[in-house]
């Protein structure tokens, strides 16, 4: 088999895409893994899956245990699930994420608190989080935008008073840090997202991180359905079902191709986190644009988006890039923007103000500095 180019090898640009936005990463060992277990007796779950959660574990839980599940949101859900909520109670959850955050609530029939961001990072804003709290608050969830660990401590702090539970959604920072911890090892649940274009892609998947071992069982149980998969296995199960689950498991060839990606995760974080910091130096002194995320000494981004706020035309911003074959998005929009959630809050100034500014520039592995360098300079032209 024919060895990868390192990923500072690839080609500049596609000559038809131009650099698009976003790149699935699938290594080369990921097609062969595939292989062997499509050849194989297990191609639903099976020991790929349990081999994949071990391994996840050691590189990112810390002392707790990983779930794989068919994506991200399962994961979520799974984690509310798993955290007692309950029909009636609140959440406070960020405006600004993946819808994928917040439908699971509506399943559940959980009242949904929108909290503002912080206009220098987009994560959840902490002073509106203890604004909102009450004694009815259940859990606070938290999104690390970006991949920019949030205010971990001070978010940590307000959930203690309340001795309620913080819930991160860590779709977008496998591998970051904050003040010397990983992120999977701060909270007591913490969700991955192996959604196709994520630093490890599955095709789609997540995984969920517990760190109270007691509720692994019932976490297993709830992804096949509330059986005891086990049980049922080793033909002592007792043939009853006695709480709702759910088809959330991942499957063998999913985490197949999990397992070439996290074989050389150092890798693909350490390329990506090169291109976010080429972002910075490119733009740096740029008139009319601010990188979000640039400057917290104290944590380390995991580099899935550059964000980066244009102060004036941004549909212009985006129609210049597009000239030069740079394709830009918005990705995610605020949440209360959508019908299901019921409609646009007014208590969230920060997000108002960005809501017209903030744009994404592209950030994957099939890039190279010298695409980062082209952005940039296409961009300190002007638009």
């Amino acid at each position: 088999m024919q060895k990868e180019k390192p990923m500072n090898e690839l080609p500049v640009m596609n000559e038809t895409e131009g650099i698009v936005l976003f790149h699935p990463h699938v290594p080369e060992k990921a097609i062969e893994n595939v292989t062997q277990v499509l050849h194989s007796r297990w191609i639903g779950q099976g020991p790929r899956v349990a081999q994949f959660e071990q391994e996840f574990t050691q590189r990112f839980a810390g002392s707790g245990t990983s779930i794989a599940v068919g994506s991200g949101t399962d994961a979520l859900h799974l984690s509310y699930i798993l955290a007692g909520l309950q029909e009636g109670d609140e959440v406070i959850v960020p405006v600004f994420t993946c819808t994928a955050t917040n439908i699971p609530f509506l399943y559940m029939g959980v009242k949904i608190r929108f909290a503002d961001v912080d206009p220098e990072t987009l994560n959840i804003s902490v002073s509106h989080v203890r604004e909102l709290i009450n004694d009815k608050t259940k859990a606070i969830v938290c999104v690390h935008y970006g991949g920019l660990p949030c205010d971990m401590d001070e978010l940590h702090a307000i959930a203690k008073e309340y001795n309620i539970p913080v819930i991160e959604d860590a779709a977008h920072a496998p591998g970051a840090t904050y003040k010397g911890k990983m992120i999977g090892e701060i909270s007591q649940f913490t969700m991955y997202s192996f959604q196709a274009i994520k630093h490890i892609t599955t095709g789609d998947g997540g995984m969920l991180i517990i760190q109270d071992k007691n509720l692994v069982p019932k976490a297993e149980r709830i992804r096949w359905f509330g059986i005891d998969r086990s049980n049922k296995q080793n033909g002592t199960w007792e043939n009853d079902i006695t709480e709702v689950g759910y088809k959330y498991q991942m499957t063998d060839i999913s985490a197949a191709m999990g397992l070439a990606s996290l074989h050389e995760f150092d890798e693909i974080l350490a390329h990506r986190q090169k291109l976010f910091e080429a972002y910075k130096v490119g733009l740096k002194g740029a008139s009319g644009i601010t990188l979000i995320g640039d400057h917290s000494p104290d944590r380390t981004h995991a580099a899935w988006l550059c964000t980066a706020l244009v102060k004036k035309d941004r549909t212009g911003f985006m129609r210049t890039l597009r000239e030069k074959r740079i394709e830009s998005s918005q990705v995610h929009y605020r949440n209360d923007r959508y019908s299901i959630f019921g409609g646009r809050r007014d208590d969230l100034p920060n997000m108002d103000a960005v809501e017209e500014n903030y744009i994404v520039l592209p950030l994957h592995t099939k890039m190279t500095l010298a695409n980062v360098e082209y952005i940039c300079d296409t961009i300190k032209k002007g638009w």
